[in-house]
């Protein structure tokens, strides 16, 4: 038997996903053929069966990945990177996560990610590594352009917790963004399907046989040819925002890979942003050790602040009345 595994709740919606394509997706940093190597080896487990990569995987079914040594997978160290702490206690570290910083190792990336700062910050063996030695305390992602408030978990338990809360969808998450042209209503619901585009793998794409994603939204800043809105997103698929958003023909300010034009903005207005302008600006969740509901914020970062006014990037919530 390996020595070493890692295992995850796996947050899939109604209806099934093979095994491989799910693993594909949920570990970026494995190619197809050491996803099929770990398979054929027996190497994958799903509620403590072996699997194959035609097996099929449902909601919250528990995940185990076998292998021989952490050299197998991608193993990071500690960099002292600055962190910005939000909360923290013994059971997890909620951080601010800054736009352009990738959240853990994969392929291309270099020794600077969240996963590097947490590890100098916490201290190694002091962050859970259910989800692999590759990603310790990592529970969920933000886009490496995105920026704002992550949980991370400290302790196996509390990893535990926070995944089955995201499986279960008993997470408030609400994010705040800057898009292109002003909807013709104030706000709007988007329930599609997302999947990975067939032919530009960077990308993500309407799909009626993707995953249900599920978005509402609304307008609480107009400008001359923009709009700042507040999203609260009730899936976490791969750049859901971003294309809902660019679905209802209003894409993020920045965001090229889905519709963004920066020659329609105001030739009077502030310069093109030089990412997209994606903030995650709240994360409620009960807290793994006592259930109390939690909330934590991360202020609207210097780079929206052009595109709104000052008294509602210091608080956003004004906006909603």
């Amino acid at each position: 038997m390996k020595e070493h595994h890692f295992s995850v709740w796996a947050p899939v919606d109604p209806g099934t996903i093979r095994i491989d394509k799910w693993l594909a997706d949920a570990l970026p940093e494995l190619n197809r053929s050491r996803i099929q190597r770990f398979l054929e080896s027996d190497g994958v487990l799903i509620n403590g069966a072996v699997a194959n990569r035609k097996t099929r995987l449902h909601h919250q079914d528990e995940v185990i990945l076998f292998y021989d040594s952490p050299d197998e997978l991608v193993q990071p160290f500690g960099v002292n990177i600055p962190l910005s702490v939000i909360f923290e206690d013994e059971h997890l570290i909620v951080v601010n996560k800054p736009p352009g910083m990738v959240v853990h190792p994969g392929n291309g990336t270099s020794a600077d990610t969240l996963v590097h700062a947490l590890i100098a910050h916490c201290g190694i063996g002091h962050l859970s590594t259910l989800n692999g030695p590759e990603r310790p305390g990592i529970v969920h992602r933000l886009d490496k352009d995105t920026s704002g408030v992550l949980v991370c978990a400290k302790t196996d338990p509390a990893y535990v917790s926070l995944q089955q809360a995201f499986a279960a969808r008993d997470v408030h998450k609400v994010y705040i963004a800057v898009v292109q042209g002003i909807p013709k209503v104030a706000s709007g619901e988007v329930r599609v399907p997302i999947a990975r585009h067939p032919t530009q793998r960077t990308r993500m794409a309407m799909d009626p046989g993707g995953r249900p994603a599920h978005t509402d939204w609304k307008v609480i800043h107009t400008g001359p040819r923009h709009a700042v809105v507040r999203c609260v997103i009730h899936t976490g698929r791969t750049h859901q925002i971003r294309v809902h958003m660019a679905h209802v023909g209003h894409p993020i300010l920045g965001d090229s890979l889905y519709g963004y034009r920066p020659q329609r903005l105001d030739p009077e207005g502030p310069l093109a942003p030089s990412r997209p302008l994606l903030h995650a600006l709240s994360l409620g969740f009960p807290h793994p050790a006592t259930a109390k509901d939690c909330l934590y914020r991360a202020p609207v970062p210097d780079d929206f602040a052009p595109w709104m006014p000052p008294g509602l990037r210091a608080n956003p919530d004004e906006g909603l009345r």
